[in-house]
């Protein structure tokens, strides 16, 4: 089992917790438009938030669709040695063999979703990951543009108010 796999299951399951409101999934600090949230066992944190502004496209036209949860994660999990990984829930499924867009100012980062480990979210390739972190650290916001399997183009814009400090707590709690 790959380290995305482990690593996705647990994140869904704490997704699936925060929607739940489940007692063992501590939400330790919101800071503007990100929440931080640690889980002791395994010892794991990470920063999420929800888009501001969404918008769906089919043949050009905008178009009203139904989504589940969207959000956008930086996740820290030490045991794993992962410092800091970002990904996206798109809120349906994504086309397989599309790549997802992230745009901050002027830098244009790669996403890719990967069905076999959940069909709903997107990770840039691991090389990325900490260019990614630090353009979000630097951005006002992140605009991030997907395909569904329907062929449904959305776009969905994340505040970065508060991300540096939200992603620096997370770090500090998961050292």
């Amino acid at each position: 089992m790959s380290l995305k796999t482990v690593f996705s299951a647990t994140l869904i399951a704490m997704v699936a917790a925060i929607g739940a409101q489940a007692q063992e999934l501590e939400m330790v600090e919101a800071v503007t438009d990100w929440s931080v949230y640690v889980d002791e066992d395994p010892k794991v944190c990470f920063i999420v938030s929800k888009p501001t502004k969404t918008e769906a496209r089919r043949n050009g036209q905008v178009v009203t669709v139904s989504r589940s949860e969207i959000r956008f994660h930086i996740s820290v999990i030490p045991g794993q040695g992962i410092a800091g990984e970002p990904s996206w829930l798109a809120g349906y499924p994504l086309k397989p063999d599309g790549a997802v867009k992230i745009e901050i100012g002027n830098e244009t980062f790669a996403m890719f979703p990967d069905e076999s480990v959940h069909p709903e979210y997107a990770w840039p390739n691991p090389s990325d990951d900490a260019a990614l972190i630090e353009a979000m650290k630097r951005g006002a916001d992140a605009i991030v543009t997907g395909v569904s399997k329907r062929g449904t183009t959305t776009i969905d814009t994340f505040s970065l108010r508060g991300f540096t400090a939200a992603v620096d707590k997370a770090l500090e709690l998961c050292q």
